[in-house]
C-alpha cells in the first residue's frame, strides 16, 4: 500500500487526509517533522505530499485550511514546506534547460549500463537494496513497496548514493521518479542537485551517521559505512534564466474541451471562459524515465486523472472519456474533431513529462486548427516571479502573497499586528 495514506487517489481522500492532519500542523509537526520514525509510523508528516503533487487538493486550498485553523507563526515550518513546492516548480521554469540536460544524461547514462561491468554492477546492487549499508537498503526496500520516503530520508539516500556508492546523480533522480508517488520533476532533480552542490554552487550534503542514528530513533547506525566528505560536483553548462510565459486564457466564444493531465486534476476549479463541451483525461507517467516506471507510481496516477474526469463530468454534466496511451497526439485530434471543438484548455504544465508532451502535441493540434491553451492557476502567477535565485527571496514574500490571494486575512492580520 502507498504512502501514508494513500490507498485511494481521489479529491475526497485528500480532504479527509487534510482533515486528519489540520490539528498537528502547527507547533507539533515542527517539532516532529524531522524525524523517520520508519513506514509503520508516519504520524508527525501530513501525508498530502501525493495528493498535492497530482493537485488533487490544490496549495491554496491547504494553506487557506491551515491558516484558519493555525496562526502564520505557529504553522509557520508547514507553510514553507507548500512554498518550497513552487519555489522548485518556479525556479525550474526558469531554468527549463536544466530539466533538457537531465534527460539527456539519464538517456545515455541507462544506455552506458550494460557496457559499463562496473557501474552496471554498483548500480543493480543498489537499486536491489544489495549494498551493504543497512539503512540504504531498507530505504529501497521501502520506496519499491510503499511509493513513499521521508524527506529526512531522500536526503541520505541521495548522499550515500553519490559519495558513498559513487553513483551518478542523475540515475538516483531517475530511480526516485521512477517510484515516488508524490515524486515531481522539479522537487526531485533540484532536491538531488543540491545534495550535490549543483543547486546552491558549492555547497553539498553529507549524510552522516550521528544525524541518521539520531534522526530514525536508533533504528539505523551505520558506523563506518558512509563517505565522510562531499565534495561538490562540478557541470560545465550555464543555465541562462528565462521569463515566465505569458498567462493564457480560453478566448471569448471558443467551443473548448477540457483536458485533465496528472499535473492538475481539479479542472472544475480553473478559471474557465464558460462551460466545456468535453472533458477528457490522458497519463503520461510511462515517459517519466527510459527505464520502467513503478507500478504504484502509474497506478496512483492514472487514479488521479480518472478521479479528476469523473469530478468533472458530473460537474459540468458530461461524459467522461479517457486516453489510454503515451501517445497522444491521434486521440486528441480525434476527440476534439468527435466534439466539433476548436480549442482544448488544460492546466498548466510545468517543465517535466507532461508539458513535453503537451509541446509535441501542439504542434499536431495547430495542424489540424485545434488551439491548446494551458490556463496558470493565479497561487503559481503569485510565486513563480520570485523563484529566479534562491528559495528565501519567495521565503520573505509568503505575507505577501498570502494577502494577494486573500487567504486566511485575519490570521495574517493577528500576526503582523505582533511584530
Amino acid at each position: 500500500m502507498p504512502g501514508p495514506a494513500w490507498n485511494e487517489a481521489s479529491r475526497n481522500a485528500a480532504f479527509a487526509a487534510l482533515q486528519q492532519f489540520l490539528p498537528r500542523a502547527g507547533a507539533e509537526y515542527s517539532a516532529q517533522r524531522n524525524f523517520d520514525f520508519g513506514p509503520d509510523r508516519r504520524d508527525n508528516v501530513s501525508g498530502l505530499s501525493a495528493f498535492i503533487r497530482h493537485r488533487l487538493i490544490h496549495e491554496g486550498e491547504l494553506l487557506d485550511a491551515t491558516l484558519q485553523r493555525h496562526s502564520l507563526a505557529a504553522a509557520s515550518k508547514f507553510v514553507e514546506e507548500i512554498f518550497w513546492r513552487a519555489y522548485f516548480k518556479g525556479w525550474l521554469e526558469h531554468h527549463p534547460t536544466v530539466w533538457l540536460d537531465y534527460r539527456s544524461v539519464v538517456q545515455a547514462q541507462v544506455e552506458s549500463l550494460e557496457g559499463n561491468s562496473s557501474l552496471g554492477e554498483r548500480y543493480d546492487r543498489a537499486i536491489h537494496a544489495r549494498t551493504g549499508v543497512d539503512c540504504f537498503d531498507a530505504w529501497v526496500d521501502e520506496l519499491k513497496s510503499t511509493g513513499y520516503l521521508h524527506n529526512h530520508a531522500r536526503m541520505w539516500f541521495a548522499s550515500i548514493w553519490v559519495y558513498t556508492l559513487e553513483l551518478p546523480w542523475q540515475l538516483g533522480a531517475d530511480f526516485f521518479f521512477r517510484y515516488l508517488v508524490d515524486g515531481d520533476p522539479a522537487s526531485n532533480i533540484l532536491s538531488w542537485r543540491w545534495v550535490c552542490g549543483l543547486h546552491t554552487k558549492g555547497k553539498t550534503y553529507l549524510a552522516r551517521v550521528s544525524n541518521i542514528a539520531s534522526y530514525t530513533g536508533g533504528r539505523f547506525n551505520p558506523q563506518g559505512r558512509l563517505a565522510d566528505e562531499a565534495r561538490p560536483l562540478k557541470e560545465s553548462q550555464i543555465h541562462a534564466t528565462r521569463s515566465l510565459p505569458p498567462a493564457q486564457a480560453i478566448p471569448a466564444g471558443a467551443r473548448f474541451g477540457l483536458l485533465v493531465t496528472e499535473e492538475d486534476c481539479s479542472p472544475e476549479s480553473l478559471s474557465l471562459r464558460g462551460v466545456p463541451s468535453a472533458v477528457l483525461g490522458a497519463v503520461t507517467t510511462n515517459t517519466r524515465s527510459p527505464l520502467p516506471v513503478g507500478r504504484l507510481v502509474r497506478d496512483f496516477a492514472m487514479g488521479a486523472v480518472a478521479d479528476g474526469v469523473e469530478r468533472s463530468a458530473r460537474y459540468f454534466g458530461l461524459p467522461a472519456q479517457s486516453v489510454h496511451s503515451d501517445s497522444w497526439d491521434d486521440a486528441l485530434v480525434a476527440w476534439a474533431r468527435s466534439n466539433d471543438l476548436d480549442t482544448i484548455a488544460t492546466a498548466y504544465a510545468p517543465v517535466g513529462p507532461v508539458a513535453e508532451r503537451l509541446a509535441s502535441v501542439r504542434q499536431t493540434l495547430a495542424r489540424n486548427r485545434i488551439e491548446l491553451i494551458q490556463l496558470r492557476r493565479a497561487y503559481d502567477t503569485c510565486t513563480w516571479p520570485h523563484a529566479t535565485k534562491g528559495y528565501f527571496k519567495l521565503k520573505s514574500r509568503i505575507p505577501d502573497v498570502l494577502e494577494r490571494l486573500g487567504i486566511a486575512g485575519a490570521a495574517l492580520s493577528a500576526q503582523r499586528a505582533s511584530n
